[in-house]
């Protein structure tokens, strides 16, 4: 269809780029292409469509293949997604019923008849030593000939796909998008970027790149290129290392360094040189990575190249031989000495870091003169904090109780949560309201004046993404802490993955819980069925995938909470396996269709995370009886095998908990610093157009807008984080 690269301008804008070929009258094959695009829940715009029709069938044929195969692989319809039992969600057995046809079929089988009568009288039989269990029964094609087609309702999704530029313009456009975000990028964008920077190395490049990983991303490709590396602090060139070794520039995990060539041992100690000659003081920088700087040491060979002295002392510092006093030790001597006020005075050389102390300074202060110090040296350079850092305290102290006894919740960037007592005295009133006026009035002067403002009124409560960190890569993913309105009458989740090597038994399960967060029922292999829904079966072994699906009749479902859940059971952990993913789809009873129908698909989310519990999202019913969808993007560290959803009831019932009550820093809230009287803002009704330009944000961009318009959707939504 293009450049190899083009499929990523799809995922990540919903624009196709712009087709080259020869003139001619492809507007059959593009109302071919049109129709196939239906049939998994996507659509040409008006203006793509007219534009293919223009061009010869072999260029629209060639457009239509590559972007068919990008968009399915979105939705999750690139596998073939079959049940364990063919007639799901109808037949499916009661749980004991079952197993005990499995366990008749074990003793009628010569080969099993005597191990399984042993284990019938020993009183406990094990499900994986029974033929019939754990693998599928049938084909995938016996299976689709089992279901209906799918009936199309108004509900069904279609996602529109935009007319881009070339690829080439694309192509840089998305390059300077990921490489200049304000916000850090997942690890997908991160291999996204990395492909786009080798691309890109020669053309454009952005004017800043504030993320310290997207930089380092950007610099391995520049020096491949033969181009000099952007470098202002020493971890800028420890992130390179890591990256040209093949190993984790975000320095979550070590890397394996390896012996590097003269050229590019030479470019890392040049501007290692530069760096501190520049800023002796960026020394203290060492000590977060001692160790790591030690075994680059040993590939660098700092002390053949006596042109370079102070990229030897970086070394030196990292091996202890010359001091180089951190900024956190500084302060750390201060508040030991109960000297607040200095601490901040110290502090305000790293705003952001002042900021990040803030509830900490203001809780050691002892007295209001100290209170009123700190206060004011946060407002001397609350214009030097990124946009980032402020929007964090301002949710941080939205979030912050006025009292005691309230839980903390913790979520690294690895989506790692866990929950302890919050032991902390409260910050002091007076100074909270004036830190969350001096924010937002920060917040409104960086934010852009805009005219008029169309806002879709679904996403007024999609949390800021303040992070890429704390969003999977997906179809429909909101950030953590979004709620989305759920509308049909049947919920169905799905789990898809595919082994590397060993045999690995991934559990789809839903907890329903009360309001209380107590235990109402669920849904897993150990119960397959109740008055609210069904579970398909258990898939024990995954050598060419395997899915597993749970249908749920929300209107017969009687719990507040539903939280669905992917436990491992065996095997391979979620980053392991060659592919996994989870979603939901929504349907009305009378469509029908197969156990996966990729147009009724509204969420899909890549699951690469630690431990061996995935908690994607959770599903609330409120006041008015309508079901919303809380996203969460957690993993819970879980047992080394056995993972069941019996055994981790209670520890996701007091996380969830917390996390409910946790209220992000939302779309609704921005918006409400930028209304004022140079923005007029205006809801979309779903159907009206305007004709002149707008600033449109929304989860996804209407047909027809002004060419002239600024679109911000869930695929470009950092671009609302201010510089």
């Amino acid at each position: 269809m293009g450049h190899r690269l083009d499929p990523l301008v799809i995922r990540h804008t919903l624009r196709v780029p712009r087709p080259a070929g020869p003139r001619g009258d492809g507007s059959v094959a593009a109302r071919q292409f049109d129709a196939a695009l239906m049939s998994v829940g996507f659509k040409l715009s008006a203006q793509l469509l007219r534009h293919l029709s223009g061009l010869s069938e072999g260029t629209v044929a060639d457009t239509a293949a590559g972007t068919l195969d990008a968009v399915r692989e979105m939705v999750g319809d690139h596998v073939r997604h079959n049940a364990y039992f063919i007639d799901f969600p109808a037949n499916v057995p009661d749980t004991f019923d079952f197993w005990m046809q499995c366990i008749s079929g074990a003793l009628a089988d010569d080969r099993t008849h005597a191990s399984t009568l042993r284990q019938l009288s020993n009183g406990l039989v094990d499900l994986l030593t029974l033929p019939s269990y754990g693998n599928y029964g049938h084909t995938y094609a016996e299976m689709l000939a089992r279901h209906d087609e799918l009936t199309a309702a108004a509900g069904d999704r279609i996602t529109v796909l935009h007319l881009g530029g070339t690829s080439q313009d694309e192509l840089h456009a998305l390059y300077l998008a990921l490489a200049g975000s304000s916000t850090p990028l997942g690890d997908d964008g991160l291999r996204d970027l990395q492909d786009l920077a080798g691309h890109c190395a020669q053309g454009p490049q952005p004017e800043e790149i504030p993320v310290r990983e997207n930089r380092a991303v950007v610099n391995q490709a520049r020096l491949t290129a033969g181009a000099d590396p952007l470098l202002d602090t020493v971890t800028d060139v420890l992130r390179l290392a890591c990256g040209l070794a093949g190993g984790d520039v975000t320095l979550r995990e070590p890397t394996r360094l390896r012996a590097l060539p003269r050229a590019i041992r030479r470019a890392l100690l040049a501007g290692l040189d530069a760096v501190v000659t520049a800023a002796p003081a960026k020394l203290a920088d060492v000590h977060a990575h001692r160790e790591m700087w030690k075994r680059l040491g040993e590939r660098l060979h700092p002390h053949e190249y006596p042109q370079w002295p102070h990229a030897a002392e970086v070394f030196a510092v990292a091996r202890g031989e010359m001091p180089a006093p951190s900024l956190d030790s500084r302060v750390e001597e201060l508040l030991a000495a109960r000297d607040v006020t200095g601490a901040a005075e110290l502090l305000k050389a790293a705003p952001g870091k002042l900021f990040r102390s803030l509830d900490q300074l203001l809780r050691d202060a002892l007295t209001q003169d100290e209170r009123d110090a700190v206060m004011a040296r946060a407002e001397q350079v609350v214009s030097g904090v990124s946009g980032r850092v402020v929007l964090s305290v301002l949710e941080h102290l939205h979030n912050r109780a006025e009292r005691t006894g309230r839980r903390r919740v913790f979520v690294n960037r690895l989506g790692r949560a866990w929950v302890t007592d919050d032991t902390r005295p409260p910050v002091p009133a007076p100074e909270r309201k004036r830190l969350i006026a001096a924010l937002e009035a920060e917040l409104r002067r960086r934010l852009p004046t805009t005219g008029r403002l169309l806002i879709d009124p679904d996403i007024l409560d999609v949390a800021l993404p303040l992070s890429g960190k704390a969003t999977a890569s997906g179809l429909g993913v909101l950030p953590r802490g979004s709620v989305s309105p759920v509308d049909g009458e049947l919920l169905r989740f799905f789990v898809y993955w595919k082994q590397t090597e060993l045999r690995t038994d991934f559990d789809l399960s839903a907890l329903l819980l009360k309001g209380d967060y107590s235990t109402h029922s669920w849904l897993s292999y150990t119960n397959l069925r109740n008055v609210e829904g069904e579970h398909s079966g258990d898939i024990t072994d995954a050598p060419d995938g395997a899915s597993e699906f749970i249908n749920l009749r929300l209107g017969a479902v009687r719990a507040k909470y539903i939280v669905p859940q992917v436990n491992i059971y065996a095997g391979e952990g979620f980053e392991e396996v060659e592919e996994s993913f989870f979603g939901f789809m929504l349907r009305e009873a009378e469509q029908k269709g197969r156990p996966f129908e990729p147009r009724t698909v509204r969420m899909k989310s890549e699951l690469r995370g630690p431990g061996r519990v995935a908690l994607p999202l959770v599903f609330l019913r409120g006041p008015d009886g309508r079901w919303r969808a809380k996203w969460l993007h957690l993993y819970l560290k879980g047992t080394p095998t056995s993972n069941r959803v019996e055994s981790s009831q209670v520890t996701v019932a007091v996380l969830l908990r917390d996390i409910v009550e946790h209220e992000p820093l939302t779309i609704r809230h921005l918006i409400g610093l930028m209304s004022g009287s140079t923005t007029t803002v205006t809801e979309w009704d779903g159907r009206t157009v305007p004709v002149d330009p707008v600033t449109y944000i929304g989860l996804e961009r209407p047909d027809g807008l002004h060419p002239q318009s600024r679109i911000i959707t869930l695929e470009n939504l950092r671009d609302l984080i201010p510089a």
